[in-house]
């Protein structure tokens, strides 16, 4: 114990010295410090559960179907019990591991013989005092890419929830423009049955024949687009499912018309960025990887400094076998103290590593930051002008039905050409089409505004 109390005493002086951990402040936000159009006022969309903001039952269902069957979660999900893993490990390196052991060793004497000794009991082998934080900064950065990989998981289920609903809003859209298109192709096919029949009595010409046949074969077309649109969106939100949709929810109900052009989905106030954009699982991912590269940078620092383990062991030893158990106490305790003096530079280069880890952290931060502010304000962007383009365009289709019931009156009595007649028709079909597109558009935008604003990951009730 002589030998052992020097050290000892150079152990706990230099406990006194321990490294404090490296500060770890979130950076300032590099974006301004309002959303276009100000903050708004209602309930924060992180704090609006996805079940309530979506009011469509066949939609709640798929959504839940895809948060329990989705392949991208289910990876999310299995990274964070990785993570937990070895956050687990960094753990158990804080405390000593005991571990009991036997064992047997012969030794030559210079006599010629041999002595043997039997040993048994506990055994402590080289645990770290960590006296200059190396393996408490280890396990911190192990907490925080442990945290992250959760933030990820609830990136990956708004996203995830989104997408859902933007798929399901999308195959909504296809279904009203192949009812335009059938509509359409209906009327085409009844306007070149008569224009057939008046060139065969020689009212009309073979011009406007072709002229109302290509009109009819563009419909055809559009319909056969359609319909392989239809099936690729229905495609995606399979995948995005999981698994096959059941027979009834293969057909979801009518787009929105004007009087509920936004799905019933509710109107989100923008808030302020300080408050929105933290709460946002991306966000707070880049924080929690910042937090990492900080403790990375306190363990490398530690690796400077003299590295105390301990190891001891205590049990029974004799030199027959038949008396191992029945002979007396015995211990041992060997501190080691381990000083770098001559590394090749291996420790100032891991420094320099973890503090470039650190300055590419603050600038992936303050990226994400950037990225999702701009997200939001294109999202707000979105909300203030597509109710009134869409007004506009139910607008231009009221005046193009009215155009083709002038058109077709002008046409009977003699006053208008059948080229006027045509455009008229050609031009209600694109005005149809434009509008169930913006209907789409309007309705996926307020949920792009939701996700951006961090809503839909809030767990089930």
């Amino acid at each position: 114990m002589m030998r052992v109390g020097p050290l000892l005493i150079v152990a706990l002086g230099l406990a006194g010295c321990a490294l404090p951990p490296p500060p770890s402040e979130r950076p300032s936000l590099p974006v301004a410090e309002a959303f276009p159009g100000g903050p708004g006022s209602g309930l924060p969309a992180a704090d609006v559960p996805w079940q309530h903001f979506f009011t469509d039952g066949q939609l709640r269902e798929l959504i839940g179907y895809a948060l329990a069957n989705n392949r991208d979660l289910r990876i999310a999900v299995l990274n964070i019990e990785q993570a937990r893993a070895t956050f687990d490990v960094r753990q158990a390196e804080r405390l000593p591991a005991v571990g009991a052991g036997v064992a047997g060793s012969r030794l030559p004497k210079g006599d010629g013989g041999s002595t043997t000794v039997y040993t048994v009991g506990l055994q402590v082998t080289a645990y770290e005092l960590d006296l200059f934080g190396r393996v408490r900064n280890l396990s911190d950065a192990a907490l925080a890419q442990y945290l992250a990989t959760e933030a990820a998981r609830r990136a990956v289920q708004v996203s995830l929830v989104a997408s859902v609903a933007n798929a399901w809003l999308a195959i909504q859209a296809d279904e009203a423009l192949l009812r335009v298109t059938r509509d359409t192709l209906q009327t085409r096919a009844e306007s070149h049955r008569l224009t057939r029949l008046r060139f065969e009595n020689g009212v009309s010409s073979m011009l406007e024949v072709r002229q109302s046949e290509t009109l009819l074969e563009s419909a055809r077309a559009a319909l056969a687009q359609l319909a392989r649109q239809r099936a690729l969106d229905q495609n995606a939100l399979v995948l995005l499912v999981g698994q096959p949709l059941p027979p009834h929810l293969q057909s979801p109900p009518p787009l929105p018309d004007e009087s509920t052009a936004t799905s019933g989905l509710p109107d989100l106030p923008a808030g302020i960025p300080s408050d929105v954009l933290v709460r946002r699982p991306d966000v707070r991912q880049a924080e929690l990887l910042l937090r990492a590269a900080d403790a990375n940078i306190g363990a490398a620092r530690a690796a400077f400094f003299p590295r105390i383990t301990l190891t001891g062991s205590l049990g029974g030893v004799s030199s027959q076998l038949s008396g191992l158990f029945s002979s007396g106490l015995a211990w041992s305790f060997t501190p080691q103290l381990l000083q770098p003096v001559f590394d090749a530079g291996r420790n100032r280069a891991n420094l320099q590593v973890a503090e470039a880890s650190q300055r590419i952290a603050i600038a992936q931060y303050e990226r994400t930051v950037q990225v999702a502010f701009r997200e939001v304000a294109d999202a707000l962007a979105g909300r203030e002008t597509f109710a009134e383009q869409l007004r506009a365009q139910q607008a231009q289709v009221r005046a193009e039905q009215e155009r083709l019931v002038l058109a077709e009156l002008g046409f009977r009595n003699g006053v208008r050409s059948y080229l006027e007649l045509l455009d008229a028709q050609r031009s209600l079909f694109s005005a149809r089409q434009a509008e169930v597109v913006l209907r789409a558009q309007h309705a996926q935008n307020l949920v792009t505004l939701y996700r951006v604003l961090g809503g839909g990951w809030t767990p089930p009730d």
